[in-house]
């Protein structure tokens, strides 16, 4: 079975070809960065309007790619939620149209559990050369899910048979990267730009707190988020009165350095701390990570040697 998917749910408009739910034909992906980064952030009509632009050659490009017709799609699936409204509505009008166009069965996908579900593909076509795990994990499965709008650890039984055990009482990882990209001076998107400043840095020049929640495998970044602009402030020699929009500008390049090592090993230990404890507690025959922040080679560092 051949399976066109469509994503738009917020900056990326993405389509590829999956094939028997493990092997990837195609992955076409336009990525809205360049167009955001300007202004710091997602900005959502901007957004939707670069999706309506943009779906039909993505889609067209991934039917290519994969060598296929439309005599070869089995059915189509589409990002539903969550996500941009604006964002969404264009990937789902797209697929709604090709599905009565072409006569194929839609299927609507939540994304998070797409992100978790993108472990399961293992094989792909000749002409790609994306990292993909080496077998499909097994059940019971633990799954930490990272991304700019969501954190949360998901007990897996079985396909569809899951419980959310743990998720963030407040911010998001990925949020809480880009607000402390945005305290230090770096660009949006937070999450890459911590991640290679911090390279250079010492993720022990600050000692940064991690919140002690009632919910045992709960996460919190808010507080973190407050400490690191709290410190900065401190650094460049202001109070806590001090806007934080200004403080890029009084950032040196060690201090800018230091701060995104620091924040970016307290941000991930609480994370590899949460899913440690998880992981013992239930003995799940498989650990996987899921969502954008799965990047992080940070992150994968600290789990491996949990």
């Amino acid at each position: 079975m051949r399976i066109l998917g469509i994503e738009s749910s917020c900056d990326e408009t993405a389509a590829s070809i999956v094939e028997d739910g493990e092997r990837l034909l195609s992955n076409v992906v336009n990525s809205q960065i360049d167009i955001h980064a300007e202004y710091g952030g997602v900005i959502p009509e901007i957004a939707a309007r670069s999706h309506l632009e943009v779906v039909n050659p993505v889609i067209k490009k991934a039917l290519s790619d994969a060598n296929c017709t439309w005599d070869d799609i089995d059915a189509i699936a589409v990002t539903y939620a969550p996500g941009l409204i604006g964002s969404l509505l264009i990937g789902t009008l797209a697929a709604r149209t090709l599905a009565i166009i072409h006569n194929k069965p839609l299927f609507k996908i939540h994304h998070v559990e797409a992100h978790v579900y993108a472990n399961f593909i293992n094989k792909q076509a000749d002409n790609l050369s994306l990292t993909l795990p080496k077998q499909q994990p097994s059940f019971p499965m633990l799954s930490l899910i990272v991304s700019g709008g969501h954190s949360q650890l998901v007990l897996f039984k079985n396909h569809g048979d899951y419980q959310l055990i743990g998720q963030t009482q407040d911010d998001a990882v990925g949020e809480a990267f880009d607000k402390v990209a945005k305290i230090i001076g770096l660009p949006y998107p937070g999450g890459p730009a911590i991640a290679k400043v911090a390279e250079l840095g010492d993720p022990h020049a600050f000692h940064l707190p991690i919140a002690k929640l009632s919910g045992e495998y709960d996460f919190s970044f808010s507080g973190l988020k407050t400490a690191v602009l709290r410190a900065v402030q401190h650094e460049v020699g202001k109070d806590f009165t001090f806007p934080s929009h200004e403080l890029p500008a009084l950032v040196d390049d060690e201090l800018r350095r230091n701060m995104a090592a620091s924040f970016q090993y307290t941000a991930i230990k609480t994370l590899v701390n949460k899913t440690k404890k998880a992981f013992d507690n239930f003995q799940p025959v498989s650990v996987v990570i899921a969502g954008g922040v799965a990047a992080n080679q940070e992150l994968r560092r600290q789990l491996r040697e949990a």
